[in-house]
């Protein structure tokens, strides 16, 4: 950046600001001449990635996912795309008496959507490249090896003109990225809640989240059956359960805004709550389940829809609790 007020909130978030000079910071500059200044100046760095502010609702995941691309899969260049499902036509002049013809359909086969694969465009978000590769081979952003990386539609958010900011603004509140949140999630499993039965399906935004499932001492004969079945670590708690957690809070160095715990043991929530002051939520059961079930959860800073979705069973129910 060449805007000092600009520079000064970067760095209070501790990013590391490359001064752009006046050749490259007017207003018919493109991010291929900064970047290539970047490169001259810093010949160190061997990938680069180019992240377009304009897509609010790119995640760590994206990245790191499409990272691996360049790094692991030896691809030149690595772009972000989306699928879409619109059908195109030829754009004629206005007044002449040309007809418009169809560009990727056949009208007389017209297809449903679900039986099309649809298109994949470029949706603007990011752009990886080999250093070397563009400095010394390339004057392009894309060209090598080239691979794309495919993000979801939700996620795929340009903001262009005026009108997409309201479209932005609530797309952004309900798939936005806002920090880690929480790293560790406690989970009650022993008891009437589960019957004994549970499963777990992650989201892609919980790579680097650690589950652990409590079990009681009168249900440790389970424990290896809960960690086949869901991948988690379980973990036998003791009458004093708190106690037992600390323990392992304090052992991965995590501060109790970073941990959530889940279950229908009221007593050891109200003793979780005198570490932290998190929202909790109650969820009871579907339809069939045994009453009162109630799950409670407590959570920060992200959806529970993006940190995990857990489906809870119960006996003879083929509904989920949450």
């Amino acid at each position: 950046s060449n805007h000092d007020e600009i520079k000064e909130v970067a760095k209070s978030w501790k990013v590391e600001v490359h001064p752009r000079s006046e050749k490259v910071s007017s207003d018919d500059s493109t991010s291929l001449e900064t970047i290539q200044e970047f490169l001259e100046k810093h010949p160190e760095v061997t990938v680069v990635c180019n992240i377009q502010a304009t897509s609010p609702c790119l995640h760590p995941f994206h990245i790191k996912n499409a990272l691996k691309k360049i790094t692991e899969d030896r691809y030149d260049s690595v772009f972000s795309v989306v699928r879409r499902y619109q059908f195109r036509w030829k754009e004629v002049k206005k007044g002449s008496d040309e007809c418009t013809e169809p560009e990727n359909l056949n009208p007389a086969k017209r297809p449903r959507r679900q039986d099309w694969n649809g298109e994949l465009v470029e949706n603007g978000s990011f752009y990886f490249m080999f250093g070397g590769f563009l400095m010394f081979v390339l004057d392009s952003l894309q060209g090598g090896r080239v691979a794309y990386f495919e993000m979801e539609p939700e996620h795929s958010v340009d903001i262009d003109v005026d009108i997409d900011w309201p479209v932005a603004e609530q797309r952004v509140l309900r798939y936005g990225y806002f920090g880690g949140g929480v790293s560790l999630m406690f989970c009650e499993v022993s008891g009437c809640l589960t019957a004994g039965r549970v499963s777990s399906a992650k989201s892609r935004d919980t790579e680097l989240l650690n589950v652990v499932l409590l079990i009681s001492e009168e249900d440790v004969l389970r424990q290896m059956h809960y960690k086949l079945m869901t991948g988690c670590e379980a973990m036998v708690v003791g009458e004093d359960p708190l106690k037992d957690v600390q323990s392992m809070v304090e052992k991965k160095k995590l501060d109790w805004n970073d941990v959530a715990y889940m279950g229908k043991n009221l007593d050891f929530l109200n003793l979780f709550l005198t570490f932290q002051n998190l929202l909790i939520r109650g969820c009871c059961g579907g339809a069939g389940a045994i009453n009162p079930l109630k799950a409670f959860l407590i959570k920060i800073k992200i959806s529970f829809t993006s940190l995990l979705f857990w489906c809870l069973w119960v006996d003879c129910v083929s509904s989920s609790v949450l």
